[in-house]
């Protein structure tokens, strides 16, 4: 075998080990990271052009907020919130962003 060749699979293998890598951090959920709570709300929101809808009846929502407070610092809720917020790209949202601080008692 030649080195090239050689090469070529020490790279395709550490690429193949940094891709799973990736994936584990990724899917564990004491690591989230700011951006991974920010699009985690924009998936369990029900919203459309004008306004999000399932605030207040959501458990999934309240759970989130809970692990965000448990994970995240202070300083970064009203962070995670405004921007998972504007980025439904609702008109309401000052009104959403007020909901949810209340839910989450902020």
């Amino acid at each position: 075998m030649k080195s090239t060749d050689i090469e070529r699979r020490n790279r395709d293998l550490k690429r193949s080990q940094k891709k799973q890598e990736m994936l584990e951090r990724r899917t564990t959920k004491e690591n989230r990271s700011v951006g991974d709570f920010i699009n985690a709300f924009v998936e369990l929101f029900f919203y459309d052009g004008e306004k999000i809808y399932n605030l207040e009846m959501s458990d999934d929502i309240l759970f989130l907020l809970e692990e965000m407070k448990d994970e995240q610092p202070e300083k970064q809720w009203m962070n995670i919130i405004t921007k998972a917020v504007k980025k439904t790209k609702v008109k309401a949202k000052d009104e959403a962003i007020e909901m949810l601080k209340e839910i989450a008692e902020i």
